[in-house]
């Protein structure tokens, strides 16, 4: 069922016809015309013209090009609205009253993973909730980068924030800066991308180790953060949680990263913070 004023909408995003969305996404996903109209199981007459304008997409078949082009949820909004359809996914923010039960299973996750840190973040890298092991790391930061909202890829690289403390800090980096470019090249938003550009306009701090690549740590599997504290160096390693099938916007933006130490040392050090 279309929204109402169908054609005004459309004129609103004559900037950003859904047809050139479209090809955007499909160019960013790699994919030929012909690609896509096989997994979507369209003609690749039909999908050049509804990338040209020549055709609009129906609603269903917004959906079906987005889901096959795994386009995020607050995305396939956009599109969706640029062909002049109602949106299809809620947009809510976290302390939404209908968020209620999501904000509860997100506490018991991070609690669970106490004495050691993890913190839930949204897709910018906002912090929305941590557990208490957080707050040791976190002790040292300037309090101007601890007001809300805290961005923590900022607030580890920051020169007034936790680079100093990074053992590994040119290693820890380049990760960040990996793991961000791979967000941009899949979503393409900008936000992200002023982000990057802020992060390489650091200095690095003084002293930091040297790290020339070569062969990856671990298989190439994780990157340790190797912390420096009056309790010594700690090591951690992360993992990034999502959530399987949301159906609301906030929800399918949100992750948990979740620390775990490498070694006894750094889980003693934990507990033993976590009992002071």
């Amino acid at each position: 069922m279309r929204s109402p004023g169908v054609n005004a909408g459309r004129m609103n995003t004559a900037s950003h016809p859904v047809g050139d969305q479209l090809r955007q996404w499909r160019q960013r996903r790699r994919l030929s015309q012909l690609g896509l109209a096989s997994k979507a199981e369209i003609s690749q007459r039909h999908l050049s013209f509804l990338e040209s304008g020549r055709s609009i997409p129906s609603r269903e078949m917004v959906l079906r090009l987005a889901d096959h082009l795994d386009v995020p949820l607050r995305e396939r909004n956009a599109l969706l609205l640029a062909a002049g359809y109602a949106p299809a996914y809620p947009v809510r923010a976290m302390d939404d009253p209908a968020l209620a039960e999501a904000r509860e299973a997100v506490a018991l996750i991070l609690k669970a993973h106490e004495p050691y840190p993890a913190l839930a973040v949204d897709r910018h890298w906002t912090m929305v909730a941590s557990n208490s092991a957080v707050s040791h790391l976190l002790a040292d930061a300037n309090p101007r980068l601890l007001a809300p909202p805290v961005n923590v890829l900022r607030i580890s690289l920051h020169p007034d924030g936790l680079a100093s403390r990074i053992g590994n800090y040119r290693q820890w980096r380049q990760h960040v800066f990996h793991r961000l470019q791979s967000q941009i090249d899949q979503t393409g938003d900008a936000t992200l991308k002023a982000l990057l550009d802020e992060l390489k306009s650091y200095p690095t701090p003084a002293g930091a180790k040297p790290f020339r690549g070569g062969r990856p740590e671990y298989g190439g599997i994780v990157v340790p953060l190797q912390f420096t504290t009056g309790h010594g160096t700690l090591s951690f390693i992360s993992t990034t949680t999502v959530f399987g099938t949301p159906l609301d916007i906030a929800l399918s933006e949100l992750a948990i990263e979740s620390f775990f130490p490498m070694d006894e040392q750094t889980g003693a050090a934990m507990r033993r913070l976590a009992e002071g």
